[in-house]
């Protein structure tokens, strides 16, 4: 078996990794609903993961989501945390014009906020989510697993989480990053391609993403990084996506998007709607909502707005805030984001299936599938 070599060898056995999973599947932690305690206990009772997408939430409210997996199942759980650095976002601000920028794009949005009736958030600043206040939490209250997306901690404060027993994991856009993840400790990374819905875990809110594949970013990570483990995430949404990805390197893979039809997500009856709408026949990554990239459904917001966005996050999703909200009460599909991945028809297969068996029927017929195998040693081979 095949697992990450952490300095703390001891310990290490302890905190929980993709191969002491039943069925190494994680199920992705969509910020802002999708991801609710009844899907997290789902995923987890069929051999998985759950991860709570506390991206938006405060420290207060990371603790009430807690609690509230816990009353409902005890099977391991875990915790993302988005990981913002206000001077990069200020940089990435800085380069596509300052305050100017944002000016301008709200100019742009006029037509719909009137359309709407509401009017735009005022003055958008840097937030970083209390992020450190929902670290110290997660110290103070600690859960198996604490991940992160759009940074990587610092040493110290992986070295703090994996003494209170929390393996520690970063989601990473490309070798470079994944590599840094594991010098500063990580346990195991998630690794993100091009092809995921929503938000893409760059490092940098005026990064370019690449259009790399999930196969070909497996492929490129484990040949950079033989001992760790690692699971694949992005357009993962059927037995033979999942067996590719394992066939490329991964030890396992993270579900998204295929499960957002499920009946244990949030997603609302929009989003769901969308997701099998046959007038939606792309996705593709855009900064037109939150200022920084993620992939949605081209509807007729992001066909109008993309060019324009500037590279401004969190600010654009302060910004868009309330034109986003107003739009999906009022049953608007061509306004707000409808996050999907690449193969998100694919998904249709699953739609209104129970999270459980989504899981199962992923994983095990990846494993049963021609293009199954796994590389040679890799847990559950």
């Amino acid at each position: 078996m095949t697992s990450a070599v952490p300095t703390d060898t001891a310990q290490s056995h302890t905190r929980l990794l993709p191969s002491h999973l039943r069925r190494p599947v994680i199920g992705a932690p969509m910020a802002g609903g999708p991801t609710t305690p009844a899907l997290i206990a789902a995923v987890g009772e069929a051999g998985g993961l759950g991860m709570i997408g506390s991206g938006y939430l405060d420290a207060a409210a990371t603790r009430a989501e807690i609690a509230r997996v816990r009353d409902l199942t005890d099977v391991p759980f875990g915790v993302n945390v988005f990981l913002l650095d206000e001077s990069d976002s200020a940089r990435a601000l800085a380069a596509a014009g300052g305050e100017a920028c944002l000016r301008e794009y709200a100019a742009t949005l006029e037509s719909v906020s009137r359309r709407l009736g509401i009017e735009l958030a005022r003055d958008p600043q840097f937030s970083d989510f209390d992020q450190d206040a929902t670290i110290a939490a997660l110290i103070d209250e600690p859960v198996p697993v604490v991940s992160f997306t759009f940074g990587i901690p610092d040493a110290d404060t992986v070295r703090r989480l994996q003494d209170v027993g929390s393996a520690v994991v970063v989601t990473v856009a490309g070798v470079e990053d994944a590599r840094r993840a594991v010098e500063v400790g990580a346990d195991w990374l998630s690794v993100q391609s091009a092809e995921a819905g929503g938000h893409r875990s760059t490092t940098s809110v005026g990064e370019q993403p690449d259009e790399v594949s999930t196969v070909d970013l497996v492929r490129a990570v484990r040949e950079a990084l033989p001992d760790v483990e690692f699971v694949a995430a992005g357009g993962i949404s059927t037995a033979d996506d999942a067996a590719a990805a394992l066939a490329a390197g991964a030890d396992g893979v993270q579900l998204g998007t295929v499960l957002l039809r499920t009946p244990e997500a949030g997603t609302s009856a929009l989003h769901r709607a969308a997701l099998g709408d046959p007038r939606f026949t792309e996705s593709r990554p855009t900064r037109c909502y939150t200022g920084r990239y993620a992939r949605a459904l081209v509807n007729g917001f992001v066909a109008e707005h993309h060019d324009a966005a500037p590279a401004a996050y969190p600010h654009l999703h302060v910004l868009t805030g309330p034109m986003r909200k107003a739009a999906a009460q009022a049953g608007n599909a061509e306004v707000p984001p409808l996050w999907a991945g690449a193969r998100w028809r694919a998904a249709d297969a699953f739609a209104d299936r129970p999270a459980a068996e989504v899981v199962a029927q992923i994983w095990d017929g990846a494993q049963s599938g021609d293009g199954a195998q796994q590389r040679s040693g890799g847990p559950g081979a």
